[in-house]
């Protein structure tokens, strides 16, 4: 299925003591890594170097039940609403009569209920209503909410922590105030809030120890004002999200220069939410090219390996497209692990352009340019990343690498987690994007290891009884 055997050095010695007392950690932690993005973009997506070995046939067969007949059903109907624009109708008249973005969102929440319904009541559907202010595209007060059902977690502790997956609903014209006229928005971004849809159909039918979020939110094409207040009031409520995927313009269209087997994974660098302080720290562990995001990118990478997904996910260390911005960037600025999916080659006629022919062109965001079965494709990688870190036990805590003595061995240590029943050391070579080598330590929270800490990065990754992985953590110095 793609797994890479294990290339650990055979002259590797491996050192286990006790835990030392670790110091203070910040919340950012870091390690360094090159870009090789545009290699892989000309020869085609990289498969990662040290993806998990133990493949959960339960999620394998959830994967299989999405389907792309249900994706052109969601995208079709949310076309149908004629438009979504944030700024469009949402009264009663016009949700009865099945147009404006507020028929669109009660569509939502149905669906949502009705997939709940179909598990026994298993989710919790709620809404995230607020009046935005006249600002930036928002002429008059309006009313913007993001529609959610929460898969809570089976495990009362493990349930604290928050896997979640999300696109925007509104969609927009070439006069991003028009509120009226025509706005199909089928690939941006119904292809993204299909992939939420369809995540949520397939996984509510399971149970994991983790809580799963399935958010669709309005506001995106304003200026991300759905997901920001929705990101803030998780941050305001303590909500401990460890990963958050944002689907916007998945539909694979079907223009010249497409690749139906890549999508781009957009993740920040150094975090955005991080102080000045905790930016010069990053920096001088030259770990200005690593965050919590791309740790999940790199997960992501390693997760679509394992179990050969039919649409490879290729590593973008940037933001997002250059000098633009999507959902996930509400959530990095509260701090917040975030990445963006988005196609390989975007068709800028099939965006945010009110419909019209031109000169031999048909401009405008219709259903017939997206690829469904390329949309159920990505949508299987998301499913893929919520159910293993549902799944899997938490992030080890605390993780340093001792650097009291100048020496050529690397001693790491860490809290140890509930649930895990062993560890990972990965690591790579300091130019490499993916992790290479993979070190099963056992259940211990201290290990020294013959390698340099001057010619690799490390992280450190917890593992339970089913060989699900926790997110890897890449240590901080500690005398």
């Amino acid at each position: 299925m793609g797994v890479p055997p294990l290339l650990a050095r055979a002259a590797d010695a491996i050192v286990v003591g006790p835990m030392i007392k670790p110091q203070p950690l910040t919340h950012w932690i870091g390690s360094l890594t090159l870009a090789a993005s545009s290699l892989m973009l000309v020869h085609g997506s990289a498969r990662a170097q040290s993806a998990p070995a133990t493949l959960d046939p339960r999620i394998a067969t959830a994967l299989r039940q999405i389907s792309p007949d249900r994706v052109r059903a969601d995208i079709e109907k949310l076309v149908s609403f004629g438009t979504r624009s944030t700024l469009s109708a949402q009264d009663d008249a016009s949700i009865t009569a099945g147009t404006g973005v507020g028929a669109a969102r009660e569509w939502i929440r149905s669906e949502f209920l009705s997939d709940s319904r179909q598990c026994g009541n298993c989710l919790q559907v709620m809404t995230d209503s607020y009046v935005q202010e006249p600002g930036e595209r928002v002429a008059t007060p309006t009313v913007i909410s993001s529609v959610y059902a929460v898969l809570k977690g089976t495990d009362p502790e493990a349930a604290k922590r928050v896997v979640l997956v999300t696109g925007h609903y509104d969609s927009r014209v070439t006069d991003v105030m028009d509120a009226v006229s025509p706005a199909p928005g089928a690939n941006d971004d119904a292809s993204g809030t299909a992939v939420s849809l369809e995540c949520a159909r397939v996984m509510s039918a399971l149970k994991f120890p983790a809580t799963i979020v399935f958010l669709a939110v309005a506001g995106e094409e304003q200026g991300l004002y759905g997901s920001r207040h929705f990101a803030q009031m998780a941050k305001q409520q303590g909500w401990n999200i460890v990963a958050a995927l944002n689907d916007d313009i998945v539909g694979g269209d079907k223009g010249p220069g497409q690749n139906p087997r890549v999508v781009r994974v957009f993740s920040e660098g150094l975090p955005t939410s991080a102080d000045e302080t905790q930016i010069k720290q990053l920096r001088a562990l030259g770990a200005d090219s690593d965050s919590p995001s791309r740790e999940l990118a790199r997960y992501i990478v390693e997760a679509a390996t394992a179990y050969d997904t039919p649409v490879e996910p290729v590593l973008i260390f940037r933001l997002d497209r250059f000098l633009r911005a999507g959902d996930h960037y509400s959530f990095n600025e509260q701090g917040y692990a975030a990445v963006r999916f988005t196609e390989y080659r975007e068709d800028f006629d099939h965006q945010h352009q009110t419909l019209r022919s031109k000169d031999g062109i048909e401009y405008g965001d219709l259903p017939k340019f997206v690829d469904f079965d390329y949309v159920a494709h990505v949508a299987q990688i998301n499913a893929l990343t919520l159910a293993l870190l549902a799944s899997a036990p938490a992030a080890p805590g605390e993780v340093k690498v001792l650097t009291a003595d100048l020496d050529n061995n690397s001693t790491l240590t860490w809290l140890p987690v509930a649930q895990a029943t062993a560890y990972e050391v990965v690591w790579r070579d300091t130019s490499s994007p993916t992790w290479q080598h993979t070190r099963n330590v056992g259940n211990v929270t201290r290990v020294t290891l013959d390698i340099s800490k001057d010619n690799v990065i490390f992280a450190v990754r917890s593992v339970d009884a089913q060989g699900h992985r926790s997110l890897p953590v890449t240590p901080l110095p500690s005398r």
